[in-house]
């Protein structure tokens, strides 16, 4: 009976965001407030229920996302990320132009949410097809495809964050391997996928204004741009990986302060607000102006996380997470490619990977214990990357990415359906493979 209330709940949820076009965390609010009273908590602990569900899954990953979007806007509206993908075109070269794209998405895609990144390079992309006179399509998906994986994968995006914080994963080996799929998954769906839309023949296009300021100033110089915006990515590797070069160090509290992932952000906002901001010639109040549009933009994703977290409650006080954790566990199904599925079919009714990849994860996290699948000894950092491939599968009407794409490349939904939908199961199929076998390596 209990299970069957979460199947009943997991359908009002879709049907409230997918028709009735209810906002998420709303949604997630009203579904969990149901699935109380249906799994037999008494009405009059839900309030406490909700507040502990928000507190709990927000006080762990607040200041990561935040810290992380306000670095991703100034190195947006710096002019560092215009700066690198210059920088990757001109070092690629014309007949390689489509791995230059292509390495320009990811390192732009690391401290870039995706629509602002999306944004932002889309009229590069325009300007060297333009000035080449490239296939469009085949020049975007390798781009693109870069973009989507370190969303969906990498920290310190808000999603495979919060799903490090639910599943009790380390960020650092998150990122790593993360990082070890992406580069072979990136690959695949782009310049190789790519090859078989150089026929594609697209409607007019836009040039579209980035996020990065007109205002004067020089750029910031290659070095500077690369630095500042891959230096939480440096620094998390540096201390993940300290106590496996340096045993002596693996109690150090130093390290443990260091490596936190909210220390790691702030020194690395706190290096940008001097390298990108006031060494630039900004005032410390324009710099900050910057973190409050960037606030403003990371919010809803803040709020979605935080209505997962009232669901995720829900099932644990409920006590039905230990039936589901008895049914999946005895389903003759690996526990990775499960947690990959739910997402995935989340996904493809409710078009949101964010709330895909949540939900799924409230779902399987009884499953989860330790660092590792009870029972099973499944890597708690693998089941985030699985959830993470699998929320992104096959993107299509529902998705608003769908559309931005359509419309900025001047597309039929067909070419749309051929081209990014397409893309997007490519990267969540290699993603679950890469998974697997890395899996095995460490299993």
């Amino acid at each position: 009976m209990s299970i069957a209330v979460v199947g009943v709940c997991l359908v009002l949820l879709v049907l409230m965001v997918s028709v009735l076009k209810v906002n998420p965390f709303l949604a997630f609010v009203v579904v969990s407030l149901v699935a109380g009273i249906g799994l037999g908590i008494p009405a009059d602990r839900l309030p406490a229920v909700v507040d502990a569900g928000i507190g709990n899954i927000m006080g762990s990953l607040t200041m990561v996302i935040i810290l992380g979007a306000m670095l991703g806007k100034l190195v947006a509206e710096s002019g560092a990320a215009r700066q690198i993908a210059d920088t990757m075109v001109a070092a690629f070269g014309t007949r390689k132009i489509q791995w230059g794209l292509m390495v320009t998405g990811f390192v732009v895609g690391i401290p870039l949410f995706y629509n602002i990144g999306f944004v932002l390079l889309v009229p590069l992309l325009f300007s060297v097809v333009g000035r080449y006179r490239l296939p469009l399509l085949y020049m975007g998906v390798s781009m693109f495809a870069a973009l989507s994986v370190t969303h969906g994968f990498l920290p310190p995006h808000p999603s495979p964050v919060a799903l490090v914080a639910m599943f009790d994963a380390n960020v650092g080996m998150t990122l790593i391997y993360g990082m070890v799929i992406a580069v072979p998954t990136v690959v695949l769906a782009g310049p190789i996928f790519g090859r078989t839309l150089r026929g594609v023949v697209t409607g007019p296009v836009r040039l579209f204004v980035s996020e990065e300021e007109e205002d004067g100033r020089a750029r910031p110089g290659v070095a500077n741009s690369f630095l500042s915006a891959t230096l939480p990515v440096a620094l998390l590797v540096v201390t993940t990986a300290a106590p496996w070069i340096f045993p002596a160090v693996a109690e150090s509290r130093v390290l443990a302060f260091a490596g936190a992932p909210s220390i790691v952000m702030l020194v690395s906002l706190g290096v940008a607000v001097w390298t990108l901001g006031l060494r630039q010639g900004r005032t410390i109040g324009a710099v900050m102006e910057v973190f409050v549009g960037a606030i403003r933009e990371i919010a809803p994703i803040l709020l979605i996380i935080a209505g997962s977290g009232i669901f995720k409650q829900v099932m644990e006080e409920s006590g039905v997470s230990g039936e589901l954790a008895a049914v999946l566990g005895g389903l003759a199904v690996h526990p990775l490619v499960l947690g990959w599925l739910m997402a995935a079919v989340i996904r493809v009714c409710i078009g949101s990977a964010t709330v895909a990849g949540l939900t799924a994860a409230g779902v399987l996290m009884p499953l989860v214990a330790g660092g590792g699948m009870a029972g099973a000894g499944v890597d708690a950092n693998l089941m985030v990357l699985s959830i993470g491939a699998g929320s992104l599968m096959f993107s299509h009407i529902n998705d608003s990415g769908f559309w931005m794409f359509k419309e900025y490349f001047g597309l039929t939904i067909g070419q749309t359906v051929r081209s990014w939908s397409l893309m997007e199961t490519i990267v969540s199929v290699a993603g679950l493979v890469g998974v697997l076998v890395l899996d095995l390596v460490i299993g």
